[in-house]
């Protein structure tokens, strides 16, 4: 089950973050940046239209439907893309893609949550959270040099394939979780009542601001103020993601071994703030140290993703948790959508130094949020 909820995640990572990698074959083709950047966040669009009602149909018909439903419709649009043949119709079906690909952010977290007991959960969700950065590096390993050797429609068919094999695993390995026989009706509304869920998106919002800065800017500030070749900072920049994706797992272990997912989590949110005040500072004073803090920055800035996401699961319950992640990732792809170009103009007005610094103070308003008292014994 975490194999295969993992390996779906990934794949659907790779259509969406993937055509990122497609802007220079694009622009070489003559579009403008901006008009090939409108092309790479047509899948972003639609994974931010798409999350709740994915979230609906999963508390409703079950994980395994939307699974495959989300897969096969993944691989029908991204074939439509890779064949389309004008970047009008290519951008419709990449965001189309992006549309069918949101189901894996919400129901692949579910079968998860659902098969494993609270004792391993952190650990397994951390595995399942790295699905993400992989299928990042996934993207980046093979469409860029697909699209540079045969064009930005033939790397298209990267994440098709990948898609396609999810979903056969998937078909093979995947039954839904057990659920109560109560069944939905007698399942309350978690938010009516209780403060805890919207307490944790908060904190997940405001933890994304410093994810995304660090994201957006290592590689440039490494390239223009710290004078390292571009190869250099993208080494750098890629082994720091793997570090992250590893300190997904070690939250995760953590949280099961002091049975709370909310204690780590203050705990991250706390090192967050004093690592951009660092990164700010070093990068400021232009000290050797900067470099060593960019690289804990991305790995602690990460850390919080599966705390968060079992914590909510865990809460909303097998009836309304689908909902209730596709809240929790819609609010975090709207505020990761605003960060690059507002911080974009901090650097250009203020420096890197001083973003970075910045940065730090959303997780600083986040510490008294993290709603550590209201957590109930994991079961």
């Amino acid at each position: 089950m975490l194999a295969a909820s993992t390996v779906a995640q990934a794949s659907t990572a790779v259509m969406v973050h993937g055509p990122a990698f497609l802007i220079p074959s694009l622009h070489a083709r003559g579009l403008s940046l901006a008009e090939a950047g409108l092309v790479a966040a047509a899948p972003m669009a639609g994974v931010c239209l798409a999350l709740i009602p994915w979230g609906i149909v999963t508390d409703r018909r079950g994980e395994r439907l939307v699974l495959l439903a989300g897969l096969v419709g993944a691989v029908v649009f991204g074939t439509a893309a890779a064949l389309s043949g004008g970047v009008a119709l290519l951008a419709v079906a990449l965001g189309m893609a992006g549309v069918a690909a949101a189901s894996s952010n919400v129901a692949s977290g579910r079968v998860v949550v659902g098969w494993f007991p609270a004792g391993r959960r952190g650990l397994a969700m951390g595995i399942r959270q790295m699905a993400q950065p992989a299928g990042v590096g996934i993207a980046a390993a093979t469409m860029a040099v697909v699209a540079d050797r045969s064009g930005p429609y033939a790397a298209v068919w990267v994440p098709v394939a990948a898609c396609a094999v999810a979903a056969v695993l998937v078909a093979v390995v995947v039954i839904d979780p057990p659920r109560p026989e109560t069944g939905p009706a007698a399942a309350p509304n978690p938010y009516r009542s209780d403060r805890y869920l919207p307490r944790i998106h908060a904190v997940s919002v405001l933890l994304v601001v410093p994810q995304f800065v660090v994201w957006t800017f290592a590689l440039v500030w490494l390239v223009q103020d710290r004078h390292w070749s571009a190869a250099s900072a993208g080494a750098l920049v890629a082994g720091a993601q793997v570090a992250g994706a590893l300190g997904r797992i070690a939250a995760g272990q953590l949280s099961d071994v002091v049975a709370s997912r909310m204690r780590p989590l203050r705990w991250v949110t706390v090192a967050a703030v004093a690592t951009m005040l660092g990164l700010g500072a070093a990068a400021g004073l232009d000290v050797p140290l900067a470099v060593p803090l960019v690289v804990l920055a991305t790995m602690i800035t990460v850390a919080d993703n599966g705390l968060a996401f079992t914590a909510v699961a865990e809460r909303a319950g097998p009836f309304w948790s689908g909902r209730a992640l596709a809240l929790q990732n819609t609010a975090q792809f709207l505020t990761a959508a605003a960060v690059p170009p507002l911080a974009g103009l901090t650097v250009t007005g203020w420096g890197y130094p001083a973003t970075f610094a910045l940065a730090a103070v959303f997780p600083a308003v986040a510490v008294a949020m993290v709603p550590v008292r209201e957590e109930r014994e994991l079961v």
